[in-house]
């Protein structure tokens, strides 16, 4: 089985040294770059499984590093901020991230979420906590597309149309919808959706469910998921 190629994008020497080496003995085959720029072309050379890009980095930032990436390609990405209160987390998860960690991490801990991250994008067209099964049949044809006013959501294609158009989608995006549309109606907390879409067996920050939610609105239509003040979200029926 070939190994998971990961670039790693950090201008700090020594972090960048010590964590190629740390996921190097975890089984990664590991690209490190210093900067933006080398990040960036390093990408287009050899498309790797999965990007670790720095918030700050020199030349061009992770945050326009990750939106360059993101108008490229699927490839999940994961921001490492310094700060977990930072701006930089949010604006990285607005131009594409799928998940952040905080400097200083644990390396078995930033292994852990880059497993997750890749098994949650090898199963992206899977069951994924609470979609499929029984409780995937409202609003579904006989052709596993679940309709939703214009929303028409390919369960078996994995694609996404709204009024007839394409809707392009990222693996967790998708993933997310999928999750809503198992269970129209019903509040989904944002616990439940980090437990059940990023694969937290822990607590996690939510900003990452807020700012997933808002770009798949932006994608499927603003008034399609609905908030639930103090409770979670829920996909209109």
């Amino acid at each position: 089985m070939a190994e998971t190629h990961v670039l790693f994008v950090e201008d700090d020497d020594v972090i960048r040294e010590a964590t190629q080496l740390a996921l190097e003995r975890d089984g990664f085959a590991v690209t490190a770059m210093p900067d933006g720029l080398s990040g960036l072309e390093s990408f287009r050379r050899r498309r790797p499984d999965i990007a670790l890009l720095d918030v700050m980095l020199p030349g061009m930032d992770g945050v326009s590093l990750c939106r360059r990436i993101r108008d490229e390609s699927t490839v999940p990405v994961i921001m490492l901020s310094a700060r977990a209160d930072s701006i930089d987390v949010v604006l990285g998860l607005e131009a594409g991230a799928d998940d952040y960690v905080t400097k200083p991490f644990d390396g078995a801990v930033l292994v852990a979420r880059i497993r997750a991250v890749l098994r949650r994008f090898g199963h992206a067209g899977g069951p994924a906590g609470g979609v499929g099964g029984e409780g995937n049949r409202a609003g579904q044809d006989q052709g596993g597309v679940l309709v939703f006013g214009d929303l028409e959501i390919d369960t078996d294609g994995m694609e996404v149309r709204r009024g007839g158009a394409p809707v392009g989608l990222t693996p967790t995006e998708m993933r997310l919808l999928l999750e809503f549309s198992s269970a129209p109606g019903s509040v989904l907390s944002r616990d439940k959706l980090l437990e059940r879409v990023w694969d937290y067996g822990w607590g996690g920050d939510t900003r990452v469910v807020d700012v997933h939610v808002q770009r798949l609105r932006t994608k499927i239509g603003q008034d399609r998921i609905e908030t639930v003040r103090g409770f979670g979200y829920k996909l209109k029926g």
